[in-house]
């Protein structure tokens, strides 16, 4: 081997030494600090009443509560956060983006790592070491290429039909029982515990590319993704559903998803009440339709939400998020809740 392929093999090594460690929400109690935040001002005030809003959805006993995942916090150190609210109880049914489920869980379970890295960093000269960047985050593209192979496989182990976004990933979980390398991934956790995942936007993930191949070398017989069908079935949850909350990270189309099945469900001649609690963390700007084109009072006015328990927290979620969440773990009202147990309905 010459001297620059040697350089060139250490300076990626180099560049993926630090794992991202992500946090643990149940090592620390944040309650002495959320309860102070509530006496402050501007976005500590905001996510104190944001917490105290999730603690009363955890209260109601008729209360689902949908957990929405967009953006990047699973690899920046979350991902066991979103774990441990299914864990405890706190989530009956997640919808998320491709990326937040696969990309970023699947690929942990697989046995593979983020990075700490720098957001200065060159990016010609990362492109060149086959690393990809999230920020100031570091994936190793050959081994996400070894995530999508890994969906291919699967898929091809599968009865060639139309699946919903919820049922492929039910087959990942059953997959990770017996071959992941990480335990406690949170589709596993979601396998375990009966909580559907649904992402609205599967393609857009290292499953797409990972059902391209599957279809290429299956060209007559193949698995497809049905979203039409998933988006009834998610909209029977909320039928189903007494009271409804929302717990959203980011914005994007898993929040619009969720939103919409109060219209999917009227237009299918079912009286379902608006959402009735809704907390949304995001940095988003709502003028100029970014925050998914709007804030949760300005959903109100298409008859999705409630605005009487609502709170936009603006602010990076990682940085308020484990704040929250280590709340609700230590005031345990999530104990007394009964598990809905969504994906059994399914069949």
């Amino acid at each position: 081997m010459s001297n620059k392929k040697k350089l060139g093999h250490n300076s990626k090594k180099n560049l993926l030494s630090k794992p991202v460690e992500h946090i643990d929400i149940t090592s620390f109690d944040s309650r002495k600090i959320i309860s102070s935040m509530q006496k402050m001002s501007f976005t500590s005030r905001e996510t104190a009443n944001a917490t105290n809003i999730f603690n009363e959805m955890i209260k109601d006993k008729n209360c689902t509560i949908f957990l929405t995942l967009a953006g990047s916090t699973s690899a920046a150190g979350c991902m066991h956060i979103y774990r441990d609210m299914v864990k405890y109880n706190m989530v009956d049914a997640i919808i998320a983006t491709g990326a937040s489920i696969i990309d970023m869980d699947f690929f942990e379970a697989l046995g593979f790592k983020h990075y700490q890295g720098s957001q200065f960093q060159n990016d010609t000269k990362l492109r060149e070491k086959y690393i990809d960047r999230i920020y100031d985050t570091y994936i190793d593209e050959e081994e996400l290429q070894m995530c999508d192979e890994t969906i291919s496989k699967i898929a091809d182990g599968l009865e060639p039909r139309a699946y919903t976004s919820r049922e492929f990933i039910w087959e990942i979980g059953k997959y990770l029982k017996t071959k992941a390398k990480k335990k406690g991934s949170l589709i596993e956790a979601a396998y375990d515990n009966n909580v559907p995942i649904f992402c609205p936007a599967f393609t857009d993930s290292s499953a797409g590319f990972g059902l391209v191949i599957h279809q290429e070398k299956n060209p007559k017989k193949h698995i497809t993704i049905d979203s039409i069908r998933e988006f009834r079935e998610l909209t029977e949850i909320k039928i189903r559903s007494k009271k409804s909350g929302l717990f959203m990270i980011g914005g994007g189309v898993p929040k619009n998803f969720i939103q919409d099945t109060v219209i999917c469900a009227e237009l299918l001649g079912k009286e379902v009440d608006m959402h009735k609690y809704a907390v949304q963390i995001t940095v988003a700007d709502s003028r100029d339709g970014a925050c998914s084109s709007s804030t949760l009072k300005e959903a109100s006015s298409w008859g999705k939400v409630n605005i009487t328990k609502e709170q936009m927290v603006f602010a990076e979620a990682t940085s308020v998020l484990p704040l929250i969440i280590s709340d609700i773990y230590h005031k345990a009202e999530w104990k007394k809740r009964s598990r809905k147990n969504f994906s059994k309905i399914f069949g």
